[in-house]
């Protein structure tokens, strides 16, 4: 049976669980990885002859899982994972990590079970059986780990690290695509794990040549095995300093130039200029000027420029400092617009990076078009867009932790906008270069974007004389252009300029959602998605199928579907839907193309090794045995199929939870305040069955005794409710349990396709439509509190209350005068 995706990510990091303790996830990355990769390879490669890469005797995973419980464990790996270094050009790669270190890992028998514990995660893993080979199943655990890693590493060491939603759109804004070959090369000089070196070569429909610098020793060796495990084992990684010591050269010795560049460099470097005097550069990279000594920003982005070939395009992560700071960074961004390399800046929320919380921007590099753009900025004729293409992408995140994420909508809407150079309001914009040049060549996105939000008014005259401005209601005119006839049930024509308002407050919402324009709104918000669905073909799911192939053809159709339909973002649909893959329904697909849908009648029983407990929750407990279902909740099996049944138990549920409530009054009413059940309270100051009982065999009191009587009777009655629920429910799991196996491929199909996951993103959508028009009734509803009273008429009652409390006070005696 295939492994999920979530099922793997838990396992692996499980694995980090027995290294807490000992080290920090700076250090005990380099552990979980290098056994990641030892399983993986082991299982993928041993005793394939034509394998990328070759296991010799000695040197696999089983060789590590023969070592449980040996004294010598650590030093035995260590010379295991060696054995297959050697034989792979993997010295510096995959040895990092020394499993002998009792410092890090204990002495004695704490290192024998703690490599022991580790050992066994991953021999529970079977990476060999996944044949969805083109999704990089274990690629995306290594940036699933990366990402973790990189949280729990803190500021000073999670620079190797780049967000991949980051690292995708870097990835799609630099023009790769379904037409680029190949041999087409992708350059990053400051690689770090590798992660915008991988993602820029997923663009391609056979990947890139990829060539990459890293001047960490250990972190270009996780580069390295993150090549490896995304099958991407001839990319080219160096290690070394990119400014210093370049590697990547022409046999002229000059620097090497490539098709494609991106790179995330260390933020305001302030030694950059260690090893290299830039007055006497070798590869002539500060011809438009040196950056500060202090502060190395440009000198990373003037070495992409000159290692682009003529037609070369990049993508570089900065900080928005290089768009405004002064002196010799003023003169190196005018000398680069002049030049016309910057195509676009994309700027980015703060708090994405794990290096840093500042705000960072993204700078697109176009050589191919330099010389068309250098030349509008001069006035003369040119045959692209005159300017640079700026986009404010700084409000559209989602909180995770103590890091903002770009969210699959963000990312979307940022290459949407900027690959069409769409120009939305308080978004994005074509600056022209004239404009740039009037401002001194400041390139603070802020000075051609305002993204500030409108601050609300209130309206002085309004508050005084009552009504509700105008130019309020105006404001909602998106709603007014589809509900026509709503406004005028909402407001009526008041004093000029201002309106009435026809509904109270607190009626609002329930006005909206009973108009029928709302009613006609909702209906046909969800049409596109019965369409979608009718031609998504989910139930066509094959064995074979890259699941990340699926994703993408749903999601953009569903995109595209709701393109047109007013109010609703197309956006938070695509977002419901990419929300979903990655909890649930990810899990499901690739089940699917690896297994077919007879797995939807698999069962998986749940045994727990001795002395731990289950790792996973059962869905069905029948006798002593638990398990979990591979794709269909046992709910939805009782839904389709044993409806009667179900009811049936919602009947015995309403009916124990009367029975509990009736029994919980009952106690509580007679053992307060000394009433006649306090002498039954055990020493818990609990009224329980056994309790009532002792205090029966020793009441006298008559109205004690009937008390008494009648709690015992209440308890039976929900003790008989318990048990008859029980026994419903045991059953119905029963009959659902021997289902499954009776389960055709259709009901599989109807089940899983429609009860499961079109069910779950229906109601979903339905949400998102009810929330849209909920923004609506919330801001009516404040407008109408807001003028409901002008302020004459508050002053007028004040009076009239003050007059009653006087009239009060004085009927009391108790008249004063001021």
């Amino acid at each position: 049976m295939a492994i999920k995706k979530t099922e793997l990510y838990s396992s692996l990091w499980a694995s980090c669980d027995e290294l807490r303790g000992g080290m920090d996830a700076s250090q005990y990355k380099d552990y979980v990885l290098t056994m990641l990769f030892m399983k993986y390879v082991s299982d993928k490669y041993k005793g394939d002859p034509y394998g990328m890469i070759v296991v010799p005797q000695g040197a696999s995973f089983d060789d590590m899982v023969a070592l449980k419980g040996d004294k010598e464990i650590g030093d035995k790996i260590n010379k295991v994972i060696s054995a297959l270094a050697e034989e792979n050009d993997l010295k510096g790669v995959i040895d990092v990590a020394d499993f002998n270190d009792e410092d890090k890992l204990g002495k004695g028998k704490e290192m024998v079970d703690r490599l022991g514990k580790l050992v066994g995660i991953f021999e529970g893993l079977n990476l060999g059986d996944n044949r969805a080979d083109g999704d990089d199943l274990l690629g995306d655990a290594y940036e699933y780990l990366m990402r973790h890693f990189a949280t729990e590493s803190g500021k000073s060491k999670g620079q190797f690290y780049t967000p991949s939603e980051v690292s995708k759109i870097l990835a799609k804004v630099i023009g790769i695509d379904s037409n680029t070959p190949q041999d087409a090369t992708v350059y990053d000089p400051t690689c770090g794990s590798g992660s915008l070196l991988l993602k820029a070569s997923d663009e391609a429909p056979r990947g890139l040549s990829i060539f990459g610098q890293e001047m960490d020793n250990a972190t270009s060796a996780l580069a390295r095995m993150n090549m490896i495990l995304h099958n991407n084992a001839t990319a080219k990684i160096w290690k070394g300093n990119t400014i210093a010591d370049p590697q990547w050269k022409e046999a002229n010795g000059q620097l090497k130039t490539f098709d494609f560049a991106v790179a995330n460099p260390p933020f305001s470097n302030k030694n950059w200029t260690s090893g290299i005097n830039p007055q006497e550069d070798e590869f002539g990279r500060f011809s438009w000027g040196i950056p500060p000594e202090k502060n190395g920003d440009y000198t990373f982005l003037l070495h992409i420029i000159k290692s682009l070939k003529s037609t070369g395009k990049g993508a570089v992560i900065l900080p928005h400092g290089v768009l405004f700071r002064g002196n010799a960074e003023a003169r190196i961004r005018e000398n680069l617009i002049k030049q016309g390399y910057i195509k676009g800046i994309i700027g980015l929320p703060a708090n994405l990076f794990y290096g840093t919380g500042i705000p960072a921007c993204i700078i697109v590099i176009d050589k191919e078009h330099a010389n068309a753009r250098a030349l509008s900025a001069t006035g003369e004729a040119s045959d692209i867009k005159s300017g640079i293409f700026m986009v404010d992408a700084s409000k559209g995140f989602a909180k995770d932790g103590n890091k903002n994420r770009l969210r699959s909508q963000d990312i979307h809407k940022i290459v949407d906008v900027f690959t069409k150079q769409l120009q939305l309001p308080r978004y994005s914009r074509m600056v022209p270069l004239s404009e740039i040049a009037t401002n001194d060549y400041n390139l603070n996105i802020p000075r051609y974007i305002d993204a500030s939000e409108h601050e609300d008014l209130h309206d002085l005259s309004a508050h005084l004389q009552g009504g509700i401005p105008n130019r309020d209601i105006d404001a909602l005119q998106a709603y007014w252009q589809v509900f026509p006839s709503l406004r005028a049930s909402l407001f009526a024509p008041g004093r000029p300029g201002y309106s009435n308002a026809l509904v109270k407050a607190s009626a609002v919402k329930a006005s909206i959602l009973a108009h029928p324009e709302f009613t006609a709104f909702a209906s046909a918000s969800l049409q596109p998605f019965i369409e979608w669905s009718n031609a998504a073909a989910l139930d066509e799911i094959s064995v074979g199928e890259k699941p990340k192939d699926i994703i993408h053809r749903i999601s953009e159709a569903l995109l595209q579907g709701y393109e047109q339909t007013p109010l609703l973002s197309k956006y938070d649909i695509y977002q419901i839907l990419m929300d979903y893959w990655a909890e649930s329904m990810q899990d499901d697909v690739y089940v699917l193309v690896q297994d077919g849908w007879q797995a939807g009648k698999v069962l998986r029983e749940l045994v727990a090794k001795k002395g731990e407990k289950l790792k996973e929750t059962p869905d069905l407990v029948i006798g002593k045995n638990k398990y979990k279902a591979e794709l269909i909740p046992p709910v939805l099996i009782a839904e389709r199929f044993f409806g009667s049944k179900l009811r049936q138990i919602e009947q015995l549920q309403a009916d124990l939870d009367s029975a509990t409530q009736e029994l919980e009054s009952f106690v509580e009413e007679n053992s307060v305040d000394e009433g006649l059940l306090s002498d039954a309270l055990n020493d818990k100051d609990k009224v329980t069955a056994a309790s009532v009982k002792a205090r029966l065999k020793l009441a006298i009191d008559a109205e004690e005794r009937k008390v008494l009587q009648q709690c015992s009777k209440r308890m039976d009655a929900e003790s008989i409710a318990k048990k008859a629920l029980k026994t419903a429910q045991d059953e119905l799991d029963l009959a659902i349990f021997k289902h499954y196996s009776t389960l055709d491929e259709e009901d599989i199909k109807a089940l899983l396709v429609d009860d499961k996951w079109l069910a779950t993103l229906q109601s979903n959508i339905v949400a998102e439509i009810e929330r849209v028009t909920q923004q609506l009734a919330n801001r009516v509803k404040e407008l109408e509190e807001r003028y409901s009273e002008p302020l004459p008429a508050v002053t007028q009652s004040v009076d009239q209350l003050s007059e009653k409390v006087a009239g009060h006070l004085k009927a009391m005696g108790l008249e004063w005068s001021l």
